[in-house]
């Protein structure tokens, strides 16, 4: 291979006939929230944390096989593999959507309302988790615009409310844009995480109280968000304070808060 640039990009049908090579080493290098939801079996995380330790400890003569969401990102990682010296890299076209669709996993039909919903605001409409350039999924869309109805529609169509777009952002943080307290409900009661860190290690609650969303800001901490977590720059919800209301939610006890009339927040 050449020193520099031939990683080989392959298709999900060669992928599956190569995943058979017990030998190959098999690396998943979507956020690590995705790959804990779902991923191809045998598969491995691979992210800044730890790509230090394959590149060192991996045998340079092992087989590596990389995907990610779309098969943009995969085709950067496998590069990094090359430059480090190992022999046989590949990135999969396509990536994991591209996986699911040959292997079974397939999208829930739309109805006609969603379908023209999500025509409308710029994706195709062929399913509920495509995403755009950014990441951004339909559901994220919907939960930005405070649209309970759409919001629900999704879930029901089956949209996936863990996934991230490409700051490590969900669901939860777009709806805290909005400020829709119900669809702030919905989407714990599916089970999101109120305290997901990003990429930078903010949760919703930082957002939240960084952009003056006082509103959001008083019903996370009654969701029971974390406000002692810190980003990755050392900072707390409370730091981050934009206005002096959601100062003082931020400081209130939890046993207080529960107390609080969420019609004045």
């Amino acid at each position: 291979m050449n020193p520099r640039s031939d990683f080989a990009r392959i298709d999900v049908l060669i992928a599956k006939k190569m995943m058979e090579n017990p030998d190959l080493l098999l690396l998943d290098c979507r956020h690590s929230s995705d790959y804990r939801l779902e991923h191809i079996d045998g598969a491995e995380p691979l992210g800044d944390y730890n790509i230090e330790r394959f590149l060192l400890e991996t045998p340079r003569q092992t087989p590596v096989l990389i995907y990610c969401y779309h098969g943009n990102s995969s085709q950067v990682r496998a590069q990094t593999f090359v430059d480090f010296g190992f022999a046989t890299v590949y990135s999969m076209d396509g990536g994991y959507e591209a996986w699911k669709n040959h292997f079974g996993q397939h999208r829930k039909s739309l109805n006609e309302a969603l379908r023209c919903w999500l025509k409308t605001h710029g994706f195709s409409g062929e399913g509920v988790d495509e995403a755009n350039g950014d990441g951004v999924t339909p559901l994220m869309r919907a939960a930005a615009d405070g649209d309970l109805e759409t919001v629900s529609g999704l879930l029901l169509a089956g949209a996936d409310p863990h996934r991230c777009n490409r700051d490590g952002n969900q669901a939860l943080w777009y709806a805290c844009i909005s400020g829709n307290q119900q669809i702030l409900d919905l989407l714990v009661a599916v089970g999101m995480d109120v305290d997901h860190q990003n990429d930078n290690g903010a949760t919703c609650l930082m957002y939240a109280a960084s952009a003056g969303k006082t509103g959001a800001v008083g019903h996370l901490l009654c969701l029971g968000a974390d406000r002692s977590l810190r980003s990755l720059d050392d900072f707390t919800a409370l730091d981050m304070a934009a206005n002096l209301d959601c100062l003082n939610l931020l400081r209130e006890t939890p046993s207080r808060l529960q107390g609080l009339d969420q019609r004045k927040l």
